[in-house]
């Protein structure tokens, strides 16, 4: 067994640890996209989850292995060479570090942005055998997963009997939508966890500021939501399925009737595990308010209006845990 050097356990120290859970996961909504009826049971998703599980979406796994391998090619780079990715500006190489204030977790990550196409260089110089592998790769599996999710928001839309259909889904494809793509890594650290007994955060709980997450990981558990009663549970690992996550801007735009999801993810102590989450942003000068087709005769709007670069400003300059919502609520009297 390979025995980690003190200044190497110091400097994991500041991650934090929870107590071990239950293996026994959760039953969560699976939703069938083509199933007649998905519109109606992603609302009530939303509404009781605000996270659910999406099969038979057509999105080709054999896409998303090989971007899954690309990505592990990366990570299992010498450090020194994956720092030459980083840190990131935003976009870029990050390890442990999850923000500017402080969050730190056991992982390492690539930001990128949404159109390949302006993929940072300091990014791509690191893969020298053959970068355009690496940005075709992210461009089809990205085309693939805005293509779900403009279908998800519009099955939404159709679910919430909003008129006009791409009221959400328009924002995602506005040229000048506001998205990001993570790849996550979260290596195995069986010597760490061993010392404490308990699990290491490779994530720390917090929710999406976007309108929508969308997840793929490999089969390694370690994802885990909180649910309405504030009890954590596991989310059982399915590599060929997507994890669909309720962001703040969409819980305001239903003024709260869907709830943006609180989650975590734990580190396994003996098996890596790869994510890649497509968060869908509207453009940065987009007003996020209450849609008033859905509120109710004299129902009172929950939220201030702000412009998403407003709420993303307010969102990073905050902690993973704080409740950034909070800022944006209405008070009696508002």
């Amino acid at each position: 067994m390979v025995v980690l050097s003190p200044p190497a356990l110091d400097h994991c120290s500041l991650i934090k640890t929870c107590k071990p859970t239950t293996s026994v996961f959760t039953e969560i909504p699976v939703i069938d996209i083509s199933d007649p009826e998905a519109k109606n049971l992603i609302v009530k998703a939303c509404e009781e989850f605000g996270f659910f599980k999406l099969i038979n979406h057509g999105v080709r796994m054999d896409l998303a292995a090989l971007l899954e391998s690309e990505a592990l090619r990366f990570f299992n780079l010498p450090q020194s060479e994956k720092d030459r990715a980083g840190p990131p500006d935003p976009f870029g190489y990050g390890n442990k570090r999850i923000g500017p204030n402080g969050d730190v977790g056991w992982v390492e990550y690539l930001l990128l942005n949404t159109n390949p196409e302006v993929t940072s260089q300091k990014t791509l110089s690191v893969f020298q055998e053959n970068p355009e592998i690496f940005r075709s790769t992210v461009r089809d599996y990205i085309s693939a997963v805005k293509n779900i999710t403009f279908e998800i928001l519009e099955l939404i839309a159709d679910g919430l009997k909003i008129e006009q259909t791409n009221v959400l889904s328009k924002l995602l494809r506005d040229e000048k939508s506001d998205s990001c793509f993570r790849i996550n890594h979260y290596p195995p650290c069986p010597e760490l966890q061993a010392l404490s007994g308990r699990n290491l955060i490779g994530f720390g709980e917090h929710t999406d500021p976007q309108i929508m997450s969308v997840l793929r990981s490999n089969d390694t558990s370690g994802l885990q939501i909180c649910l309405r009663d504030g009890t954590w549970v596991s989310v059982a690992p399915d590599q060929n399925s997507f994890f669909i996550n309720v962001g703040d801007a969409l819980q305001v735009m239903t003024n709260g009737r869907f709830k943006s999801v609180r989650h975590r993810v734990l580190a396994d102590n003996m098996k890596s595990r790869v994510s890649m989450i497509y968060f869908g942003g509207p453009p940065l000068s987009e007003k996020i308010a209450p849609l008033e087709c859905l509120l109710a005769k004299e129902e009172e709007s929950l939220y201030k209006e702000f412009t998403w670069s407003e709420y993303k400003k307010s969102a990073y300059k905050s902690r993973l845990a704080d409740y950034r919502l909070g800022l944006f609520e209405r008070t009696a009297g508002q």
